[in-house]
């Protein structure tokens, strides 16, 4: 009950809850601008169901995180049918804005003509690899230039909670190093596989120091597509006082050739973990590297949860 001057005393008064402030305030999600370049996906390797599966996910996490934003997807050994290539999706992009842009001018609208690159391409590679890196400028070129390339997705903080999460769900590493219960399998040395040569094993370690520290645990790259790395890498390792070792594959997926990560694990006489996927970080990265492009601040972005 209540007064004509207020609540009755003594009563539980609710009251409005105050408009969260400074810098913990949640920040105002943000809309893709208007007549903003399409992100496009590359996606290296041989494209199956799978493939693809995985790539929808990826963009569909990059989607919620920014509305309206547009975003397709390109193989890069893909065969138009089934599975558009690279090229044709860019060569599809730029031709749909120049549609867009002459119906708004036939309909009448007072519109500006389009500038700029008509897509943003993002390589769903975690690390370095110059080879597809060369095949995905090529294919960016062949489509008339028409469209930005950014950078791969890491080295990152959230590559290394994603690697995290991919071992604990393998058994090899706890899942929260604040709970004091044991995993018998976990690892107490980590090999961080990776392919791309030397420049990519680099960029991996640098992944692998922030893993590292999460795991209380040894942690070196080591490159798949190197022959004898895996075994080297294993052998510093017990060297060094790591009994039971473990592979975590420093790959989204789709650029791992099948087999490779088996034969890896049994180079290194060791269990391995599955590669990163879909792992929401992944979405994340991607449209992190189409904002940087488009120079919107990437904390902007509507929160996930």
């Amino acid at each position: 009950m209540s007064s004509p001057t207020g609540p009755t005393p003594g009563l539980p008064v609710r009251m409005p809850r105050p408009r969260q402030s400074g810098r913990h305030r949640r920040p105002e999600p943000v809309a893709a601008p208007e007549g903003a370049p399409a992100l496009v996906l590359a996606v290296p390797g041989a494209p199956s169901a799978a493939i693809r599966s995985l790539a929808d996910e990826v963009v569909s996490i990059a989607r919620s995180e920014l509305p309206g934003l547009e975003a397709v997807i390109g193989y890069l050994d893909g065969d138009d049918a089934e599975f558009p290539t690279l090229t044709t999706v860019l060569t599809r992009v730029a031709a749909l804005r120049t549609e867009r842009y002459e119906i708004a001018v036939a309909a009448g609208r007072e519109v500006a003509a389009p500038e700029g690159p008509a897509a943003v391409v993002v390589p769903l590679l975690a690390g370095p690899d110059s080879a597809l890196t060369r095949r995905i400028r090529q294919a960016v070129m062949d489509a008339g230039n028409n469209a930005e390339l950014t950078d791969v997705l890491g080295p990152h903080p959230l590559l290394a909670e994603a690697l995290h999460v991919r071992l604990s769900e393998a058994g090899l590493a706890r899942a929260d190093r604040a709970r004091l219960f044991t995993v018998a399998t976990a690892a107490d040395g980590i090999i961080l596989a990776t392919v791309g040569g030397e420049e990519a094993v680099q960029a991996a370690g640098i992944t692998g120091m922030l893993l590292a520290a999460r795991l209380a645990v040894p942690v070196m790259a080591a490159a798949l597509d190197q022959e004898g790395s895996i075994a080297s890498i294993a052998e510093q390792l017990r060297a060094a006082g790591s009994e039971q070792l473990a592979l975590a594959p420093y790959l989204i997926g789709p650029e791992l050739a099948e087999g490779l990560l088996d034969a890896a694990a049994k180079e290194a006489g060791c269990a391995s973990a599955e590669a990163l996927g879909a792992y929401p970080a992944i979405g994340r990265l991607v449209l992190s590297q189409y904002m940087v492009a488009l120079g919107i601040p990437p904390q902007q972005a509507s929160p996930v949860h």
